[in-house]
């Protein structure tokens, strides 16, 4: 039912491969040369130590600016994991230890025998279509180097996954270069409706708080996170948010004051404590690279009609919070950027923690209704797990789903949440990190989590057809 390609730059890779890493090393094999001349080859570097003597590994920099980082085991496997990473990091360029410091992550994967490529991407800030396109681009610069592999699977975590889900749509034809996906903790919601909580959040504390603006400070919409010019600082925020609600402190060290208003935001958000800072950071300074760097001062962003509940005094929440409505333009281009439209045609495996206090697992009914929505849901298989955490899970586990995805691919055969739970065992017999599966689990609906706005029962967010109309809207979406 599904492809499987071989061999056909590198035929060394299943005899002598140790001696064909070593030409590659020594610079005496090269890619065929092309038309013009492109960015520098990739530079031999010190593996991480989880790798050490046991890959080698690559650095560069694309002709878009983005560096990377590949590496490719000593036993490999002949295919190749292409990764995505999580954030966005706000920086203003391309942060060269980004790459590497998440091949040190997930080295585990080259463990397992796959080589490993994954870019830093060309920029900071928001840009899910730049991201996915850096993806893409590190997997060209590994095949220009090491020829094509047998099979190529990308790989996202957290927003990753939203930038993954984007590679799958836009590059992962059933002809194309990518055989699966497996997407982990993702955020899979879009960022039309994926950050809404974070929107109820924004004006929630500051209903409570009052000092995010404060009164003295110059005024601004809370849509936009933070005016253009402020020269907060996450510490800045951190002790706003601790004067208001004791966050950081013991209860017992809480004034009154501050326990009722968290108990507020948090009753009212359904965010959970632990986390509750750094979804005000997004909050804050994401919010402010979406609207003024790449959105021209437009808001994307609306709460019209949303009744908020939970709190001590509903009624008084409901008439002071501040109200807004979003740009229909502001609203198509971030659509059109990152939100999903199902269009699916090569098999995807998910795994989510289900108490993910940061990307909620409700996003993995959202991304389901995305592809039921779309016809595709028959290549989409979700697993979850007992766990609590956002940015890693167990190795096993991660092994254990990619392993279940390379047989789906290999075989054709569809794999179950029961047989990958069944299957984890093993692999946790070598990584010793556990394995938490829970196979009867299903997320509630993505609107029992957040609350949804005008139209936002209806899954995609964004279909295919209206992503066709749209790509002809001359400058639509976010620049790179």
């Amino acid at each position: 039912m599904y492809r499987s390609r071989t061999c056909n730059r590198w035929s060394c890779v299943w005899a002598g491969l140790t001696a064909c890493l070593a030409l590659v090393a020594a610079g005496t094999l090269t890619a065929a040369p092309s038309a013009q001349a492109g960015p520098p080859r990739p530079t031999s570097v010190a593996c991480p130590a989880d790798l050490a003597d046991r890959a080698r590994c690559y650095t560069g920099q694309d002709a878009q600016g983005a560096y990377y980082a590949i590496a490719v085991p000593d036993d490999w496997n002949g295919s190749l994991v292409v990764h995505s990473h999580g954030g966005p990091d706000l920086d203003t360029g391309s942060d060269p230890a980004r790459s590497l410091d998440d091949l040190g992550r997930w080295s585990v994967l080259v463990d397992e025998g796959y080589a490993w490529a994954g870019s830093s991407y060309r920029r900071g800030g928001y840009g899910t279509r730049m991201a996915a396109a850096d993806t893409e681009n590190v997997r060209r610069l590994f095949v220009e180097e090491f020829g094509e592999p047998r099979r190529t699977y990308v790989h996202g975590q957290s927003w990753g996954g939203n930038v993954a889900a984007k590679v799958v749509e836009t590059y992962g034809t059933r002809r194309g270069p990518y055989d699966g996906a497996l997407l982990t903790n993702g955020v899979l919601a879009g960022g039309s409706r994926g950050y809404d909580y974070r929107v109820d959040l924004r004006v929630v504390y500051q209903y409570y708080c009052r000092n995010h603006p404060r009164p003295s400070e110059p005024p601004y919409p809370l849509w936009q996170g933070l005016r253009a010019d402020s020269t907060m600082t996450a510490a800045g925020l951190r002790a706003r948010l601790q004067e208001c609600t004791g966050y950081a402190s013991a209860p017992p060290d809480r004034t009154p004051a501050q326990q009722r208003n968290l108990d507020d935001i948090l009753a009212v958000t359904k965010i959970p404590e632990r986390t509750l800072e750094s979804h005000l950071r997004f909050a804050t300074f994401t919010f402010r690279d979406i609207v003024h760097e790449r959105l021209g001062g437009r808001n994307p962003f609306g709460n019209q009609g949303v009744r908020y509940s939970g709190s001590h005094d509903d009624a008084a929440l409901n008439a002071g919070v501040e109200r807004f409505g979003a740009d229909p333009s502001a609203v198509r281009d971030l659509s059109y950027d990152s939100d999903l439209t199902g269009k699916v045609t090569i098999p995807v495996l998910t795994l989510h923690a289900i108490d993910d206090p940061t990307a909620f697992v409700e996003h993995e009914a959202a991304y389901r209704a995305t592809l039921q929505g779309a016809h595709r849901d028959r290549y989409l298989v979700q697993t979850f797990t007992r766990e609590q955490e956002h940015s890693a899970l167990s190795d096993a586990e991660y092994v254990n789903s990619l392993a279940a995805l390379d047989s789906w691919v290999r075989t054709g055969r569809k794999p179950s949440p029961e047989s990958v739970s069944a299957a984890c065992a093993a692999f946790d017999r070598t990584y010793g990190t556990g394995c938490f599966y829970d196979p009867d689990f299903r997320p509630s609906s993505y609107a029992s989590r957040v609350e949804p706005r005008p139209g936002g029962l209806r899954w995609p967010a964004m279909t295919a057809a209206r992503e066709k109309s749209w790509s002809r809207v001359e400058g639509v979406g976010i620049a790179p």
